[in-house]
């Protein structure tokens, strides 16, 4: 990979890789090495992008795909992740912000199923729900319906633990 790809292609939305990345891991080296294969990803698919969407939507797509393959290789080989029996106390690796609240909506958002996590990253990132069902594969209504049960679990989650 050129210095000149990751500059103009990876680094601009470093910020959405981060966000998804952070969602899926919980150690600081599983986010980079899940941050590094991504944009790694991006690099040997980006003769694959035809521009039929913006080029924020494939690097979510891309980014959400190598998680989630990521995530499934892990638990296939007897590796869990820590979110799967997130304890009470999570690890000072995970705590990625500075706002207490923003650490605890996202250690809620790690304890939500795989694709529940992918559509409310996708939802605070202000994606219409068009275009968080092209991303995931399914329906508007399916994803405004996910969305509600989604908020409700969050809440549920979150209830006690943000001011």
């Amino acid at each position: 990979m050129s210095s000149d790809f990751y500059t103009s292609y990876i680094l601009p939305y470093a910020a959405i890789i981060i966000k998804i990345c952070r969602a899926y891991t919980n150690t600081q080296e599983d986010f980079e090495d899940y941050y590094q294969e991504v944009s790694l990803q991006i690099w040997r698919s980006r003769d694959n992008f035809r521009e039929q969407s913006e080029w924020s939507t494939w690097v979510y797509r891309i980014s959400l795909n190598v998680c989630l393959t990521l995530l499934k290789k892990k638990k296939k080989n007897g590796q869990y992740f820590a979110s799967d029996y997130l304890p009470d106390i999570v690890t000072e690796d995970s705590r990625a912000f500075a706002d207490e609240s923003l650490n605890a909506l996202y250690d809620a958002i790690r304890r939500l199923s795989e694709v529940d996590r992918a559509v409310i990253l996708l939802y605070l990132e202000e994606k219409s729900y068009q275009e968080i069902a092209d991303i995931i594969g399914t329906n508007a209504n399916n994803i405004g319906v996910r969305i509600s049960r989604i908020k409700e679990r969050l809440k549920t989650l979150l209830d006690g633990k943000v001011n």
